[in-house]
C-alpha cells in the first residue's frame, strides 16, 4: 500500500487554519482584549427573510408524508436550476438547465472539476491566489505554471503568446485581490482558450458585488467562452449560505475535448462521487432568485459594500495604496513601511487587535501586501477603521 504522495508537496498547515491558531494563542494570553477579525471571508449578517421562510416550508414538508422527498434530482432539484437560468437570462446568457450542476459550493467543485481532466495536463494559476486552486492541482500531481498579478498590472495578469496550458483559472472579482477583469480582457483570455484549445476554469463567487454595470458578472457575456469555459458561483457570500452550503457551476453543452462533451462527463462524475444538496436548502437557494429574496440579498450586499466603503476610505485617508473594495467585498492593500505580509499580520494583531490575512498566504506576489474583508458587522468596521485612524498616521 503507497500514499498519495503529493499531499506531502502540500504546506504544512492551510492558511486560514494557521491564523486561527496565531489569533486563538494572542487571545489566550491576553484575555482582557477585544480582536476585531478582518481576516477569514465569512458573513455576518443572517440569511434573508425570504430564504429562511422557504427552508422552513420545505422542512415542514419534509415532515408530511405527502409532500416527503427522498433522493433529488442529479443536477439539482428544476425549481432551483430553472431558477439560476432565469438569473442568466437577465445577464443577456441563455442557459439550458441541463448545463446547470447545483453543488455544495464553489470551493468543491472547484477542486472535484479535476476528475475530468488528465493528470498530465498543465495548469495555469494566477499569483496571488485563492489557496484551494493550488492545493487541489499539488494533491493530483499536476504541473503547475503561474502567472504574475503585480500591482503594475492591477493584480489582473493577462496571457500572451508564449503562454503554455491546458487548464487556467480565472477568479473576478479576485480573491483575495477584489480587482475585476473588464469584457476586453475577458475577451483576450477566451481568443487564447480558443486558440490553444484550452480550458478555462472561471470563478465567479463574488460576481453580486460588481457594481460597475460595464464590467461582466459571468464568463458567457463574452462571444466564445461557451466553447472554452466552465463557470463556478456560489450562495455564499451572494445570500450568506457559508453555513448552509450550495453552489452551482455550469457546463456548455458546446465544451468538448478530444471529441467528447465535458457536460456528460461532469454528469457522470457528479452522479457517482455526489448525493447532491438537500431538498430544504435547494428551496432556500430559489427564494434567493424570487422578487422579495433578490431584494433583500440586495441590501445585504450593499450592507458589506458599505463597509468596505468605510475602510477603503480611511485607507486613501492614510496614504495607503490599495485595490478592490468597490465591486467586492475584499481590500488588498500594501503594507506601510516595506513590512512583510507577516510582520504587518503582528504589527495589526498586537498593537490593534485586527487580523488580516497576509498576503504572501495567497503565493509569492502577495509578499509585501495584505487582505482585509468587508465581511463584518458595521460596529466592528467602525471601531476597526478608529483604530486604523489612530494608529496608521505613525506609518
Amino acid at each position: 500500500m503507497n500514499i498519495n504522495r503529493n499531499y506531502l508537496n502540500l504546506h504544512d498547515s492551510y492558511l486560514f487554519s494557521l491564523i486561527g491558531k496565531k489569533v486563538n494563542e494572542y487571545k489566550r494570553q491576553n484575555p482582557e482584549k477585544e480582536v476585531i477579525s478582518l481576516g477569514i471571508g465569512d458573513v455576518t449578517l443572517p440569511l434573508p427573510a425570504a430564504v429562511t421562510e422557504a427552508m422552513s416550508k420545505a422542512v415542514s414538508e419534509m415532515g408530511n408524508a405527502a409532500t416527503f422527498r427522498g433522493y433529488g434530482e442529479e443536477q439539482g432539484y428544476g425549481f432551483l436550476r430553472k431558477a439560476i437560468s432565469g438569473y442568466y437570462e437577465k445577464k443577456g446568457v441563455d442557459l439550458d438547465e441541463k448545463e446547470i450542476f447545483v453543488s455544495d459550493g464553489a470551493k468543491s467543485d472547484l477542486g472535484n472539476i479535476l476528475d475530468i481532466f488528465d493528470v498530465n495536463n498543465t495548469v495555469i494559476i494566477p499569483d496571488p491566489v485563492y489557496p484551494v486552486y493550488v492545493d487541489t492541482n499539488i494533491m493530483a500531481g499536476r504541473k503547475i505554471v503561474f502567472i504574475d498579478g503585480s500591482a503594475e498590472n492591477g493584480f489582473l495578469p493577462m496571457p500572451d503568446e508564449g503562454l503554455y496550458g491546458d487548464i487556467v483559472y480565472i477568479c473576478s472579482p479576485n480573491n483575495p485581490t477584489g480587482a475585476v477583469y473588464t469584457k476586453e480582457q475577458l475577451k483576450k483570455w477566451v481568443d487564447w482558450a480558443l486558440a490553444r484549445e484550452a480550458v478555462i476554469l472561471f470563478d465567479s463567487a463574488y460576481e453580486a458585488f460588481i457594481q460597475d454595470e460595464n464590467l461582466p458578472t459571468s464568463i458567457y457575456q463574452i462571444d466564445g467562452a461557451k466553447y472554452c469555459a466552465i463557470e463556478f458561483c456560489s450562495f455564499s457570500k451572494t445570500a450568506g449560505f457559508t453555513g448552509t452550503r450550495c453552489g452551482y457551476t455550469v457546463v456548455p453543452k458546446e465544451l468538448e475535448r478530444n471529441g467528447v462533451s465535458l457536460n456528460k462527463l461532469w454528469l457522470r462524475r457528479q452522479t457517482t462521487k455526489f448525493n447532491g444538496v438537500s431538498y430544504i436548502v435547494q428551496r432556500g437557494a430559489e427564494a434567493v432568485f424570487s422578487k422579495e429574496g433578490f431584494k433583500q440579498v440586495k441590501k445585504n450586499i450593499n450592507y458589506y459594500l458599505e463597509n468596505a466603503r468605510i475602510i477603503t476610505e480611511v485607507l486613501s485617508q492614510a496614504g495607503i495604496w490599495y485595490t478592490g473594495g468597490n465591486n467586492s467585498p475584499y481590500i488588498w492593500l500594501k503594507c506601510p513601511d516595506n513590512m512583510s505580509s507577516w510582520e504587518f499580520f503582528d504589527v495589526l494583531l498586537d498593537k490593534y487587535n485586527i487580523v488580516g490575512t497576509p498576503g504572501v498566504g495567497f503565493g509569492n506576489n502577495g509578499e509585501g501586501f495584505f487582505r482585509l474583508t468587508a465581511f463584518a458587522n458595521r460596529d466592528i468596521v467602525l471601531k476597526a477603521v478608529e483604530r486604523i485612524r489612530n494608529g496608521f498616521s505613525r506609518f
